[in-house]
């Protein structure tokens, strides 16, 4: 479980996320969505500790942490194990293999034998599509392959929950699909937590919505109600995307 309680992130004079009320369960996929500027992305990251609020607290596996204290390094990296982080526009050193940043941070970091990091790498790739890929380097991907790597590379760490900001929204319509897909498969046995401004993709993965507007939590519920425009503003937001 994954639980926010009255927490408040600021920018200068920006109220980025305003008195956050929030538990989240394991085993569901949660899809936040929102306008530009609403506190999606500040939100999902404050999960993986690289936003930092000023005041709350934040409890994960029935540790609690403090915003209002200072936060160590050891707790920071903890944190980050339990809640995988994939980017917008991902990230490999490209001076290493595909194998090798699969194994990179599961052997450095959770001390797993390179033995069996490397053959958990290997059936990951073979997991998301991408057999056959160990021994090829970052510049010889498409980008549908490089967020297929990304999503691949948060899952060997383990994770509890797996943190995806706006996974599509650099693809083109068929590797859209293909990342769909996947992220369907991995939610049969994955924790998800998607922020996206793609309402067809939200709607096909949701088990649960989360409309922010203004760092205001605005929904929380089910993706039937949300997408029946259960209230005007939803109503408004949901006819933005229509042709």
């Amino acid at each position: 479980m994954l639980k926010l309680t009255d927490v408040n992130k600021t920018y200068s004079d920006q109220h980025a996320l305003k008195d956050i009320n929030l538990t989240l369960t394991p085993n569901e996929t949660t899809v936040i969505v929102g306008p530009s500027g609403s506190g999606k992305s500040t939100l999902l990251r404050t999960l993986n500790l690289l936003e930092l609020p000023e005041t709350g607290l934040y409890e994960i596996k029935h540790q609690q942490i403090n915003f209002s204290q200072p936060i160590n390094q050891d707790v920071r990296l903890w944190v980050r194990r339990q809640t995988g982080m994939v980017f917008q526009q991902p990230r490999m050193f490209d001076h290493l293999t595909v194998l090798g940043n699969l194994i990179e941070a599961p052997v450095q970091v959770r001390k797993i034998a390179v033995n069996t990091a490397k053959a958990t790498a290997t059936q990951l790739l073979a997991d998301v599509g991408l057999a056959g890929t160990e021994n090829r380097y970052p510049y010889e991907l498409s980008g549908g392959q490089t967020q297929r790597v990304a999503i691949a590379r948060a899952l060997a760490m383990q994770p509890n929950y797996l943190l995806l900001d706006e996974p599509t929204s650099a693809l083109d319509p068929e590797l859209e699909a293909q990342i769909l897909r996947l992220l369907k498969k991995i939610a049969k046995t994955q924790s998800l937590i998607i922020v996206t401004h793609n309402m067809d993709f939200a709607q096909q993965v949701a088990e649960r919505i989360i409309f922010l507007e203004a760092g205001v939590i605005k929904f929380d519920g089910d993706p039937a109600n949300f997408f029946a425009a259960s209230t005007p503003r939803i109503a408004q937001f949901l006819n933005r995307f229509k042709i």
